[in-house]
């Protein structure tokens, strides 16, 4: 089993999106707590070329660390904008992510879904903050029409797709709490639509639990779609990530599912901040390699 060290360590202790300096910080102490895996991520315009300018120097110190990028967020919203100008300067800045990314030696791109253009009442959303079992109000503008935005949602991830495939990276795409993809059925679809090898899924167990998802059945109609395993537990009534075992989803169905369907994939530590985070981390890494061993994963 590949266990890696999911970025949220880094957030939590350095700030989100962290500084090119913190994020040295943050990948040396989850070198120092044993992982071999790391994830990584850019948000926005700033980070991204803060994180492409300094990419060789970035490459020799995880090297030297002797840890791998196992998959490599790129997340910008307005790959979804319905400004077409808006649209085109995002996937461009993708396209630069996607080389950094292949530059740095990452199995994987990954992409999420955002929230449609609403209106904000009350709470935060994911790309401002990265808070989890919050609370969130809205209020649909009177010019948004659902039909036209899906149809640019679409024709957006075939592109994000497109470009990862051409630098030979597939793209994952990843479900959570109030976003546009933030169930399984929801992911079946965008999977049909784009409908590409290069694409497949996260499967987020904290977010899908929150969702209200049966997490086996969500292995199931997902199969071989599913490349990427976020590792989080909570009760089903909010989206909190808390260490696998706290909360109350069924762990021993998820890995028979997993085995069921052939997985062989990477598993990341995709916890908030809790007390003792490093300790955290460790229990859940613990938690997932005990798994890997009695279920032969």
């Amino acid at each position: 089993m590949k266990v890696t060290g999911c970025w949220m360590y880094v957030i939590n202790k350095y700030g989100f999106p962290p500084k090119l300096e913190d994020m040295r910080k943050g990948i040396e102490e989850l070198s120092d707590l044993g992982f071999d895996y790391i994830e990584f991520e850019v948000v926005g315009k700033e980070n991204l070329m803060e994180v492409m300018n300094n990419r060789s120097n970035l490459l020799d110190f995880i090297g030297k660390l002797g840890v791998s990028i196992s998959n490599f967020a790129v997340l910008l919203p307005n790959i979804y904008s319905m400004d077409k100008s808006l649209k085109e300067e995002a996937l461009s800045l993708f396209n630069l992510g996607v080389e950094t990314a292949k530059f740095l030696k990452s199995d994987y791109v990954w992409i999420d879904s955002f929230m449609p253009p609403l209106e904000i009442k009350e709470g935060k959303v994911f790309s401002e903050t990265i808070e989890f079992g919050t609370e969130l109000k809205v209020k649909i503008p009177s010019d948004f029409k659902w039909s036209e935005f899906w149809d640019n949602f679409v024709d957006s991830v075939k592109k994000c797709s497109q470009i990862s495939e051409k630098h030979q990276i597939p793209l994952l795409i990843e479900p959570r709490t109030g976003e546009v993809l933030a169930n399984t059925d929801a992911l079946l679809r965008i999977l049909d639509a784009v409908n590409s090898e290069n694409l497949g899924v996260i499967f987020d167990t904290a977010h899908l639990h929150a969702a209200k998802e049966i997490l086996p059945l969500s292995i199931e109609k997902l199969g071989n779609n599913i490349k990427y395993v976020h590792a989080g537990d909570n009760d089903g009534s909010s989206d909190r990530h808390l260490i696998p075992g706290d909360g109350t989803i069924d762990w021993e169905e998820i890995f028979l599912g997993l085995k069921k369907i052939g997985f062989d994939g990477y598993f990341a530590t995709d916890l908030e901040t809790l007390p003792d985070y490093d300790q955290s981390f460790l229990k859940c890494k613990k938690f997932l390699e005990d798994c890997g061993k009695k279920f032969s994963l």
